[in-house]
């Protein structure tokens, strides 16, 4: 069994050192939080501190970090350049799963850092929650080369649903995938949102409402399993309003070099900044959707909506 350092024992990095250390691998934690220590040896795994040290080819890396500027100062060093990143300190042949949800122009960066120091780099980002994470049923978005990535799957499998690991491509792959998976599911909600709340004005049970929506052409993912939290005045706290503006920051400025149309995700990017400049950095992914009932006045939740 493969000995794994994993680096970042959040929500989703901890029930993966989990899962695999029930599979039988040797693994050690790395995050700066002492206060996830109890937790990290609760899972089997090993608590190594705040820093990364050095890594011997016989090791793997796995880094599940909040967003790229981590992600960045970790592996690459301080853009002031007063430190060397975790990258220049890895030893060749070692294989680096990184399940960021980071940006991906970043991913050339690392990749051709990677390639230098004969790194074997995938970018595995993840889709789902903490619970899929302990069940092993995680959606992983991938992106490297073909061979690093059959050679890893194994790995995969430990935390993820085998029919759910999707090879996209190149390096970057994987991150732009869940960033667009994400960039339609933030604009949903607000869509959502904010169709349900002139319903609502107009005298139109919410409830009925949702019901009516959910049976129609417009029908969704989003409508049946998380339309209901919204209703409910559950903003799902799993996920950062700050990274909610993160991603779709990154994708806005891909979308201005590539000279795309961003038209309507532009509309999605700035309700969610407004959202955050009102609540601040708090953890909910739908708060986009708070922000328009606080534009309205009332909330979806409210008995008389």
């Amino acid at each position: 069994m493969a000995g794994v350092c994993l680096v970042g024992a959040g929500r989703i990095g901890v029930r993966v050192a989990q899962r695999l250390a029930a599979a039988g691998h040797r693994v050690e934690a790395v995050d700066p939080d002492e206060g996830r220590r109890i937790e990290v040896e609760a899972t089997g795994a090993r608590w190594a501190g705040p820093s990364l040290g050095e890594l011997t080819a016989d090791r793997m890396l796995i880094t599940v970090l909040p967003g790229s500027p981590e992600l960045r100062e970790l592996m690459l060093g301080p853009s002031d350049g007063s430190g060397r990143g975790a990258l220049g300190r890895l030893a060749a042949g070692i294989n680096w799963i990184d399940m960021t949800s980071a940006a991906p122009d970043l991913a050339a960066d690392l990749a051709a850092e990677s390639i230098k120091r004969g790194v074997r780099y995938v970018d595995a980002a993840v889709g789902g929650g903490p619970l899929d994470a302990a069940r092993g049923e995680l959606t992983l978005y991938v992106g490297g080369v073909d061979e690093d990535v059959q050679v890893l799957r194994p790995i995969f499998e430990t935390f993820a649903d085998p029919s759910r690991i999707f090879h996209m491509g190149a390096h970057g792959a994987g991150y732009l995938t869940k960033l667009l998976v994400n960039q339609l599911w933030f604009g949903q909600a607000v869509a959502i949102a904010e169709a349900m709340l002139l319903g609502a004005d107009a005298g139109l049970s919410a409830d009925r409402l949702a019901d009516v929506l959910a049976a129609g052409p417009a029908a969704s993912v989003f409508m049946e399993r998380h339309l209901p939290s919204v209703l409910a005045g559950n903003y799902l706290p799993a996920f950062g309003l700050a990274r909610v503006v993160e991603e779709l920051d990154s994708l806005e400025r891909m979308a201005q070099a590539a000279g795309m149309p961003w038209v309507v995700s532009r509309s999605v990017a700035e309700v969610h900044r407004q959202a955050l400049a009102h609540f601040g950095a708090v953890d909910g992914e739908l708060l986009g959707a708070a922000w328009l009932e606080y534009l309205a006045g009332r909330k979806l939740a409210d008995p008389g909506a």
